[in-house]
């Protein structure tokens, strides 16, 4: 029997709407709902990965659980901490305990700081290493993500993509966080150094007992990293379950079709593709009902009037597709 797994964080009903504007006065006459009504857990030293098309909320959702965005709405607990609506001066203790690792490792990092600098500044400003101990901690760090020690007194331009992710990555541990999320750090990177550094994101979540949430739009990617994923699609989570049901069983037609869209490396394994109609909608109109119905080859009239909720379908495997729901 498996021992139960102690919850980092627990996600309720987390919404994020951006007003659109319009008119001459400015007013607002709508809504983008980039995150919409999502709920999950994820668990102390696990990789929860998040996937799905470009505009389908997932890096919003990274921004709302460590508090660069705020929410519209729902919860957001951390270490059993309600962190959804505190100030951002009371959101700074939490700080120390979660990291982000950026998509673009050159935009991230300040030019006219040297590495060394950039990798003192998180610990500088959450007082959580005295200074004389500093630039030991810094030289650590660059030895941890395979830099010497002669690169804290470079500048980031002086360095590659996968070297610039590296300090990226080193400046993320630098005050000793306990989550920290990946949004789509390996994206910008040749798919050469991209194994290298997903290898180095592996043994350092080993090393100090991290916990990762892991965005990408990559499938193979997430499934090299991942213990978990969840799939996201307009705003909301279409499908969560472990990485190997997932991969092997996928059941929402969503899930599918991404799936069948991945290269496969054998000739000789011919898979069906699974071709969508269309674009994702706006998520300013989404469709009525299932936001998916517009695309999905299985539609019924019960998904266009009636919203699916996210349910255990199997033990540890949640669908929100009314496919699977006897009702």
């Amino acid at each position: 029997m498996s021992m139960p797994r102690e919850t980092l964080i627990e996600i309720r009903n987390l919404k994020k709407y951006f007003p659109v504007k319009g008119g001459v006065l400015k007013r607002t006459i709508g809504y983008v709902k980039a995150v919409d009504d999502v709920s999950f857990d994820i668990y102390k030293g696990e990789t929860l990965g998040i996937v799905g098309e470009s505009g389908s909320g997932k890096s919003t959702l990274g921004r709302l659980l460590i508090r660069l965005l705020d929410p519209t709405g729902g919860q957001i607990r951390f270490q059993d901490a309600d962190i959804s609506a505190i100030s951002q001066r009371a959101m700074r203790k939490y700080r120390r305990d979660m990291q982000m690792v950026f998509q673009d490792p050159y935009s991230s990092l300040n030019p006219r700081m040297s590495v060394g600098e950039l990798i003192a500044e998180p610990m500088l400003v959450q007082k959580t290493v005295a200074k004389s101990d500093r630039n030991e901690r810094v030289i650590e760090l660059l030895g941890k993500v395979g830099l010497p020690p002669e690169a804290a007194s470079k500048y980031p331009h002086e360095f590659s993509g996968g070297q610039r992710q590296r300090i990226g990555i080193a400046r993320a541990l630098a005050i000793y966080p306990k989550f920290v999320i990946g949004d789509e750090p390996v994206s910008a990177l040749d798919v050469s150094v991209q194994s290298q550094v997903l290898n180095l994101m592996d043994d350092l979540q080993d090393e100090f007992k991290l916990t990762y949430l892991f965005i990408a739009h990559d499938l193979s990617v997430v499934k090299h990293i991942s213990d978990r994923v969840g799939v996201m699609y307009l705003g909301r989570l279409a499908e969560l379950a472990h990485k190997d049901n997932l991969y092997e069983k996928p059941l929402h037609p969503y899930t599918k079709a991404l799936l069948s869209a991945v290269p496969v490396a054998d000739v000789r394994h011919k898979k069906e593709k699974i071709k969508l109609v269309g674009e994702m909608p706006s998520p300013s109109n989404p469709p009525s009902g299932c936001t998916f119905h517009t695309r999905c080859p299985q539609a019924h009239d019960r998904c266009k009037a009636e919203r699916p909720d996210l349910k255990e379908v199997f033990t540890g495997h949640f669908v929100a597709c009314h496919l699977y729901d006897p009702k």
